[in-house]
Order: structure tokens, then C-alpha cells, then sequence
């Protein structure tokens, strides 16, 4: 390593976010710039250790040492052709990932990991800025077709893969813009679509076809798609999301995230007709503590909510490691995203009982606390007694997750096998029950990581690519059976 007393010499250092008083009046990412000097002195902290645990804990593989030296160098050139060699869309995670391979980072032992996330998007941020990010257009073509149904992560990098060796690859998506949840789900401060659309207009020179409003299995049936290539991918993601049944929940102004969120971004697109949800001067209340639910916490300030609290059912995480948590885990510790430093309520071993309404609306919940349970090895919540209390709220958002693939026309007409968690079954090269159709991403993983559909993207290409060709120079970082060690 260029600076051998890099981490010895230096602490930690991210960029400042924007005031929140300012950056509650727009849409934009939430951080200040972050100076190449200053990002170079992060880089140096990486400690060249013998066994570089950030790449394990990385489900690409990313060469991590390498390109924080190239940078530490002033080689950044280089750095993002290091950078590229595992990962086609290191603007999207360097935002969206929260970063497993900082957790697995060796110097995180006993001091702060190095700043590897930081790193990754000003590499990506400053090549594009030079021109340095280039169309990869194949100089043979092979004569092959793959469909790709869904253009989420995992679709685009299987695409990117497939159309750069040769194939002609069209991908197909149901809604009338390409990116998935990078382009609906994901809110503007968080991902300015700005960074979507310039890699999407990289793919379209390289050759991959966009098709949208196509949804499979109604616009096009199964047996047709089947019938025109000599390749399928399913990267539809893990979309049926996990509902609250519990009495009062046909009431107005219970919406779940994923109909909140895409509405949100359509208008920021300049779709003015879109139907609308809004916070503005409501009493919210979000049921679902993780990064969706922060999703709408950081949307709903933004339109003006009089008041906004997150409920979580599990118990406040600690400030730092526990002995059962150890080190290269992801530890699962107490964290503060950019949304809850503006504004809102985050309650702890909470459950809803019961949505009460007035005049067919919601107009609170009754409530009551939980204290986690073990018993035979089984986790459960047990009502803690006498913390009844009914919370207000004019609009309620379920941020519960997602329980697997929709039960879409596409899965009735293709009969695939579905594993025991409704996932489309596969094998560990990424192929389904059906010849020819293959799958990748949340389809088949169920709800996961950007960077693991990333990671599975590529590797479910290399199969294809395998399949189609006898032999394939495509890499594979991971199988479709392997388990993250975060």
C-alpha cells in the first residue's frame, strides 16, 4: 500500500450531509462534496492486511485494496477500470449498499472501518465526470437471443453481461420506464435518477433493447416469450409485499409503501396526472423500521407532514458490537440513516393491535409494547402489560417487507417450481425447472441486498452465457445457493 501508516495516522471521515433545513425543500442527494485530498487520505487507511476480508464480505468480490491504493496513488483511472472488472453499476451501490464489506473490513476490529462505500462513488462519480465510463460494444455476434422479464439490478447486470459478449438482449418491463425499484422504489435523495439514466443510455449503445409497458403473461404470453428466444431470464424481483391483517384495515389512508413510494417519484419524473398520496400537514405514522420505512419517513417531510413516528416491533439495537455479533458479521447495531436525522419518531417493541377510524378514515391505532422472547431456539414477541396507547394518525405506510415473486400470469403459464418460500426454485447455476429459463435477483433469493442482485445478475449471465455458447469467460461471483456471510 502506498501509505503504510495510513490507519494509524488518520481517522475516519465521511462527507457532511446538507442542513436539514435546507435539504427538506428539495429532492436532491443528501451530502455535501467530498474533496479528491481528503477522499485520498481515506483511501490510505486501508492496511494492506494479510487476508482482505472486504472482499468476502462483498458478494462481487470487489477488488477493494486495489482501487483505495489507485486512488491513494492518484491513479484514478485505473481505480475505476479496477473498479468495473467486478461491478457494473457502482454509482447504484455506492449509494444504495449498506456496505457489508465496511462490517467484514479487518481495521473495523478495533478502530472505524475504512471509508470503502465513499470510496466506490467518487471512483464512478469522477469517471464519468472525465469520460472515462465507455460504451463496451462486442465486435462478434453470436446470433442468440436472451429476454430478460424485469429491469431491476439483477436484470440490467445480466443484460449488460449477456450483450456485451455478443447475445441480442431484450429486456422487458411492465411499467413505462425502465430501472424497477432503482427507478420507483428508491426516492430521489437517496438515488437521482440522473445516474440511472446515464448507464441506461450506455446499455442502449452497447445494444440492449428496452421494451416497456410489456408486462409477460398479458401482453406477451409465456409460451411466445419462450418460443422467440433461445434464452429466459426472470429478474422480477420480490414484489408481494407483506401485509397487516388485523382489524380496521379496509380503512382510508392505509396505503402500503410500494404504493406511496412509486407515486412520489412519477411526479419528480414530471407525470403531473399521476394519482397522488400525500403527507402534507398529516399525522403519519410508519409501520416497518428498516430502509423502506426510512424511505417514506425522508418522502413524507418532504411533502410537509405535521408529525411523523416509526414503529418498529423489534427492540432498540445496541451502539456497538455484542459478543454474539462478533467481527466479520454484519453488526447489527444502532444506526441513523440521512432521514432520521430529519425529523420523525423511531419507537421500539411496538406493536399494532388495531387501526380505529372515524367516518370510514383512520384516525388512530392502539398500540401496546413487546419484549423479544427465545424459547427452543424459536423467537416470538410477548405483550408486555399495561402499555395499551393509541398513537394519531390521519395516513399510515406498511413498511414490512416483501415475502417473494408476485403469483403473476408469468409463474401460472410458465408452472415453475417454487421453492418452500414461494421463491422461484433454481439451481446453483441459476436455472429453473424449465429449460432454457433461468432466474436471478429477489425472484429466486427472495428480498436481499443491490449489490447481491448485482452479484447474481453477472453470475446468471456467465450461465446463460454457458448455456447458449458451451464455454463462457463471463465471471461468477457467486452460485445461486450460496448464503451471505453478512
Amino acid at each position: 500500500m502506498g501509505d503504510a501508516r495510513g490507519f494509524l495516522e488518520h481517522d475516519r471521515e465521511v462527507p457532511e450531509r446538507r442542513p436539514v433545513s435546507v435539504r427538506l425543500h428539495d429532492w436532491n442527494e443528501v451530502y455535501e462534496d467530498f474533496s479528491k485530498e481528503r477522499l485520498q487520505v481515506q483511501a490510505s487507511r486501508c492496511m494492506d492486511c494479510g487476508i482482505p476480508f472486504c472482499n468476502n464480505g462483498c458478494p462481487l468480490g470487489n477488488l477493494i485494496p486495489d482501487w483505495n491504493d489507485l486512488v491513494y496513488r492518484d491513479q484514478w483511472e485505473e481505480a475505476s477500470h479496477r473498479l468495473h472488472a467486478t461491478n457494473n453499476f457502482p454509482e447504484f451501490t455506492g449509494r444504495l449498499c449498506p456496505a457489508p464489506c465496511e462490517g467484514s473490513c479487518v481495521l473495523g476490529i478495533n478502530d472505524p472501518p475504512v471509508t470503502i462505500k465513499q470510496v466506490e462513488v467518487s471512483i464512478i462519480d469522477h469517471a464519468w465526470e472525465m469520460g472515462w465510463v465507455k460504451p463496451i460494444i462486442s465486435q462478434i455476434q453470436t446470433g442468440k437471443r436472451v429476454a430478460v422479464v424485469g429491469s431491476g439490478p439483477a436484470g440490467l447486470a445480466a443484460a449488460q453481461q449477456l450483450t456485451r459478449v455478443g447475445h441480442e438482449v431484450v429486456v422487458f418491463e411492465k411499467a413505462d420506464r425502465i430501472g424497477g425499484l432503482l427507478r420507483y422504489g428508491i426516492p430521489e435523495f437517496k438515488l437521482e435518477k440522473k445516474h440511472l439514466d446515464r448507464r441506461l443510455a450506455q446499455m442502449e449503445i452497447e445494444g440492449t433493447e428496452f421494451r416497456t409497458n410489456t408486462e409477460i403473461g398479458i401482453d406477451i404470453t409465456a409460451e411466445d416469450l419462450m418460443k422467440g428466444f433461445d434464452a429466459v431470464i426472470l429478474a422480477s424481483g420480490a414484489t408481494q409485499w407483506r401485509d397487516l391483517p388485523i382489524p380496521g384495515r379496509e380503512l382510508k389512508g392505509i396505503h402500503q409503501a410500494m404504493e406511496y413510494l412509486p407515486q412520489a417519484n412519477r411526479i419528480l419524473e414530471g407525470d403531473r396526472n399521476t394519482e397522488s398520496i400525500s403527507a402534507k400537514g398529516k399525522k403519519v405514522v410508519i409501520i416497518g423500521g428498516g430502509d423502506t420505512g426510512a424511505d417514506c419517513l425522508g418522502t413524507a417531510l418532504r411533502q410537509g407532514a405535521e408529525m411523523v413516528n416509526q414503529f418498529e416491533i423489534m427492540p432498540r439495537p445496541p451502539e456497538d458490537r455484542q459478543d454474539s455479533n462478533p467481527w466479520p458479521t454484519w453488526p447489527m447495531i444502532y444506526r441513523v440513516s440521512s432521514a432520521h436525522e430529519e425529523g420523525g419518531k423511531r419507537i421500539f417493541a411496538i406493536n399494532t393491535s388495531e387501526f380505529v377510524g372515524e367516518n370510514g378514515n383512520v384516525k388512530y391505532l392502539k398500540t401496546h409494547r413487546v419484549e423479544q422472547v427465545f424459547e427452543n431456539g424459536k423467537m416470538s414477541f410477548q405483550e408486555i402489560e399495561n402499555s395499551e396507547e393509541e398513537i394519531e394518525a390521519d395516513l399510515v405506510f406498511l413498511a414490512l417487507g416483501f415475502t417473494g415473486p408476485e403469483k403473476s400470469p408469468l409463474l401460472e403459464q410458465l408452472s415453475v417450481s417454487l421453492d418452500d418460500r414461494g421463491n422461484v426454485d433454481r439451481t446453483e447455476s441459476y436455472e429453473t425447472s424449465i429449460e432454457r429459463l433461468f432466474t436471478c435477483g429477489d425472484m429466486g433469493r427472495g428480498q436481499s441486498l443491490i449489490v447481491w442482485a448485482i452479484a447474481e445478475g453477472r453470475s446468471c449471465a456467465s450461465s446463460v452465457d454457458e448455456f447458449l455458447m458451451g464455454a463462457t469467460e463471463l465471471p461468477r461471483p457467486v452460485t445461486a445457493k450460496e448464503t451471505p456471510l453478512n
